[in-house]
């Protein structure tokens, strides 16, 4: 890795959340939940669904990031991006409403200086206060990013989200955009990396990044990145290849497409905590055997921290 005479490399995670069901509906847990009872009992890996939920929610009991701020500190992870994902509008039973979430993100931003960027997310569906709310986000709350889940059932093309995209292009604000599969509790059909090509377009100056394109979409979101200037990738997710051998093929089939100026480092903390920590989840990427071992050092710094830094205007 890169300067590795000089210590470590310097590493920025471009893709976490905050550990708290308060964040998150009730009905995304369970739906999530219930697709690791079913892989675990294909396996033949009895497991209650109660018990596993127990599990599951046990780990997403850091609300103030003091948990994530000291793996992130084991793992050499400098900076992570916290994204704020709007499932309020098409989900009804999350214990808060959008503009608590920010509040939550504003609060650890406030609490922890200097280690984390915010990425707000807003359903546009919610119209002008929603608008309202996010231009707040970045004026006043210090948020950098803009955060579009389209399985909550919109195209991230609709053009209820161009007043959102034009503010991005104000403040420099990148998106990252959910592709692929998430909980049953939503749809798939609006998670087509195709589909924000309108959107590309029409906003050449604002930064895409599509989300979790080492396991979803891997071809198509290759090939957004290779011929739309503004449109990048993260590996987050990779975690979920590991029941098939590791990190390394699902890595792998990203950074040997020549888009490596495009490709971010992200772990998805904390959807993985049951498999990992941070650091485990660092190394299987990083290591010396890993899956950016064949690449030169530029690319891999670009990798793990220099993309990141770019798309900020530097972090």
């Amino acid at each position: 890795m890169e300067d590795q005479t000089q210590g470590p490399p310097k590493i920025i995670d471009a893709h976490c959340h905050i550990a708290s069901e308060e964040l998150i509906p009730r009905s995304f847990i369970d739906g999530a939940i219930d697709n690791m009872v079913s892989a675990l009992s294909a396996q033949g890996i009895p497991v209650a669904a109660g018990k596993l939920a127990n599990l599951y929610r046990q780990k997403m009991q850091d609300p103030h990031c003091d948990a994530l701020v000291r793996e992130m500190s084991e793992s050499g992870v400098s900076k992570s991006f916290l994204l704020a994902a709007d499932f309020t509008y098409a989900l009804k039973d999350c214990a808060l409403n959008i503009e608590e979430i920010f509040s939550r993100h504003r609060d650890v931003l406030a609490r922890h200086p200097g280690k984390f960027e915010v990425f707000g997310g807003v359903d546009p569906r919610w119209g002008n206060d929603g608008v309202a709310l996010f231009e707040r986000s970045l004026k006043e709350f210090g948020f950098r990013g803009f955060k579009v889940y389209p399985p909550c059932g919109f195209s991230p093309s609709f053009s209820g989200l161009f007043p959102f995209y034009e503010l991005c292009a104000q403040y420099e604000a990148p998106v990252v955009v959910h592709i692929g599969p998430t909980s049953p509790a939503l749809s798939f059909d609006t998670s087509d990396p195709f589909l924000l090509d309108d959107s590309a377009r029409k906003f050449p100056t604002v930064n895409f990044i599509l989300a979790h394109s080492s396991v979803s979409f891997t071809e198509e979101s290759a090939m957004m990145c290779a011929f739309r200037p503004n449109v990048f990738l993260d590996i987050s997710g990779y975690q979920s290849s590991f029941r098939t051998g590791g990190a390394d093929g699902a890595v792998k089939r990203v950074v040997s497409r020549g888009i490596n100026h495009k490709v971010l480092f992200g772990t998805d903390w904390p959807v993985f905590r049951l498999q990992g920590d941070q650091q485990s989840f660092v190394e299987a990427v990083i290591s010396e055997d890993g899956p950016l071992s064949d690449l030169s050092e530029k690319e891999q710094a670009l990798i793990v921290h220099r993309n990141a830094e770019r798309l900020l205007g530097s972090v």
